[in-house]
């Protein structure tokens, strides 16, 4: 079976300790409910992380508690609905079998069997070059075998480093330095990957047409292991409403078709009680279906069997919405005109990382680009950039051979670059690459503050006034034949104490003679981490300048939006004979430590503009309502008003 436009996911780990799981378990419910809710596709564990087996198993341990095949019964009741089951196995996590085998945990580079954090969930890991391998694909197996399974989804399957005995060999002989943390994480990799093909191999040659997933693997390496991918994004389980622009932007130019999970959780995994106010989770939902994804909602279900009606009757209620939209969606692509080239593409996976650089730059420049309107996708140096206009190189995309190469042929069909800080560079000799960046490095920008005075030809919108820059980047040497557009702007003096002052405050001085953007034919620079620093500060400034810069590398963007606010969404799908435009309103607003939406926004009069770049549609109207909107052309675009939309709406242009 294909994954469906509507999936769930359930969580069942159980404690050892539970004295009654699957008491009050009603598989045909269940199942039903599941059909109302218009699910395809669900997924529900045979073993969890606890390392409980939940169905008849003569390889693993079945819960103790546990009187019947639960897995077993609840595959048959949705096979009698027609609704596709994945069996979980958390391949990461095994907790009551690690400690019948402590030799087959992973040992930490501290030494560590068992971590200190005994509450963290993770202090335990399986590692895959012991027996545990063997004894994971043999469950893996018995479950293919004796069950009607629709696919597979393994979880945990991040990069864990190892020195147990088994791995240390091997990366020995493997000529590696054990004890080096570059090359531990590169062999955990490795071992990941081999475990992966593995499970594969083995799961396919019993059933070959079964759904795979390795949550953790990176999205690029899951395309020849899996056959589709999942994007687990919990917004206010902390993954934050950055992740989804980046992650399923990225993930939409793969083959396989992605998933975005949600989940219905108030904050993430393991919590009972929590639960995401209606406006919430549609938006999730809505926001993945504009980035051309399918849906996916992840639920705990309680170890009795408790049957949680509320939840479901929200599901439904949004599932139910969704529906009404799938003439719209089944077979829509995202449409892009910008690539976003991300500075280190490995960081890219599917399991939420954190403090890393790459990431943060990433993050700042998709939310100012989506702020912007702009249609985008997030690209990899790996991936073809022929059918972007511009591409955008944000603060650290340095130029190897590979990226050089991609960056020159951009070049030569006409397309324009926007760069920002060290972008361009190459990381071994500090120089810029190429000639038609028209400037040279003169070094880190050395001053705090810095301060730019934008000129005329970049500053609409924008005040006459020296502007705050935020998070350093590069000084530059213009040659001759490149346009200055912004000059940089020295302080009095810099940050510093010296030993009777501090030197705080510190209003812009005069001009250091060094240009802070520049331009060179079809490539814009600008010197600061522009991104960086959009993601840490959300310097309005800062994104109307790039809006400038923007606009004079594309002056006819593909979508023009007007009475559109800064929040809202605008995302572009097609389908062979009409564009759909997404638009969202809704503000997470942060309330504590935790970004919340309880209602959403109305707005009223929005004005949508597509370009008509050989296509040129007969017709506007809302989606699912059919409300028709009266076209215009101008300028080369076709234009429709929307009277009022509350949250969402979809506008339809058709030929």
């Amino acid at each position: 079976m294909e994954i469906p436009l509507r999936c769930y996911f359930f969580d069942f780990h159980t404690q050892p300790a539970i004295p009654d799981v699957g008491a009050n378990f009603e598989p045909e419910l269940v199942a039903k409910r599941l059909k109302d809710c218009g699910v395809g596709y669900v997924v529900f564990p045979a073993r969890c992380n606890m390392g409980m087996a939940y169905y008849n198993t003569k390889i693993g341990i079945r819960h103790t508690s546990l009187q019947y095949d639960l897995f077993g019964r609840l595959v048959e009741a949705c096979g009698k609905e027609g609704i596709g089951l994945g069996a979980y196995i958390n391949a990461g996590l095994s907790h009551e079998e690690a400690l019948a085998h402590r030799d087959w945990t992973i040992v930490t580079p501290e030494g560590y069997a068992y971590k200190p954090d005994r509450m963290g969930n993770f202090f335990r890991n399986m590692c895959y070059n012991t027996g545990y391998a063997d004894h994971l694909i043999a469950m893996a197996e018995e479950v293919a075998r004796n069950y009607p399974l629709a696919g597979f989804f393994f979880d945990c399957m991040g990069a864990q480093p190892c020195v147990g005995g088994e791995c240390v060999k091997e990366m020995k002989k493997l000529g590696m330095d054990w004890n080096d943390p570059v090359d531990q994480r590169e062999f955990a990799q490795q071992s990941i990957y081999r475990m992966c093909d593995r499970l594969s191999k083995k799961i396919r040659a019993i059933k070959p047409d079964l759904q795979l997933f390795f949550n953790g693997v990176p999205y690029a390496q899951q395309q020849t292991r899996g056959t589709y991918q999942e994007l687990e994004v919990l917004p206010t389980g902390g993954w934050g409403y950055d992740c989804l622009p980046v992650m399923g932007r990225y993930a939409r130019t793969l083959p396989a078709p992605a998933v975005n999970m949600t989940g219905r959780f108030h904050r993430s995994w393991g919590e009972f009680g929590g639960i995401r106010t209606e406006p919430s989770l549609k938006y999730d939902c809505l926001h993945g279906i504009g980035l051309g994804l399918r849906t996916n909602i992840g639920d705990h279900f309680h170890p009795r069997g408790d049957f949680n009606h509320d939840v479901f009757k929200l599901v439904e209620k949004i599932y139910s919405e969704l529906r009404q939209l799938d003439p719209w969606v089944e077979g829509a692509e995202g449409v892009a005109e910008v690539g976003l080239v991300v500075p280190q593409p490995g960081f890219i996976t599917s399991e939420l990382e954190k403090h890393t650089q790459a990431l943060f730059v990433t993050y700042g420049a998709a939310r100012m680009l989506a702020e912007l309107n702009c249609q985008f996708d997030v690209i990899t140096s790996d991936q073809k950039w022929k059918k972007y206009k511009v591409l955008v190189l944000p603060d650290r995309v340095m130029l190897d051979a590979d990226v050089r190469a991609k960056v020159e042929a951009h070049l030569a069909r006409g397309g324009a670059i926007l760069s920002s800080g060290f972008s361009g560079m190459d990381a071994e000799d500090g120089k810029f690459v190429l000639d038609d960046w028209g400037v040279d490095f003169a070094g880190k920008d050395t001053h705090d503050p810095a301060y730019i005075a934008v000129a005329e030809a970049a500053r609409k919108g924008l005040p006459e006034m020296p502007l705050c820059v935020y998070e350093g980047g590069v000084q530059l040497s213009a040659r001759k034949g490149t346009e200055e557009l912004a000059a940089e702007i020295a302080p009095y003096f810099d940050k510093h104490w010296d030993g009777e002052h501090h030197f705080f405050y510190l209003p812009p001085d005069k001009a250091t003679g060094r240009p802070a953007v520049t331009k060179k034919g079809k490539v814009v620079h600008i010197a600061h981490l522009a991104f960086h620093a959009y993601y840490e500060q959300s310097y309005p400034s800062m994104k109307k300048l790039v809006g400038n810069l923007l606009e004079m590398l594309l002056p006819q963007p593909m979508l023009k939006m007007e009475k559109f606010p800064s929040f809202g969404k605008a995302l572009l799908t097609r389908q062979d004979n009409r564009f759909m435009a997404h638009l969202l309103a809704y503000v997470p607003e942060r309330r504590g430590q935790v970004d919340m939406i309880e209602e959403p926004i109305e707005l009223r009069g929005v004005e949508v503009g597509l370009r008509c770049d050989g296509f040129t549609p007969k017709k506007a109207y809302l989606a699912p309502s059919g409300e028709e909107l009266k076209l215009r052309t101008e300028d080369g675009y076709a234009k429709a008003t929307v009277p009022t939309m509350s949250g969402s709406t979809v506008v339809v242009f058709e030929k």
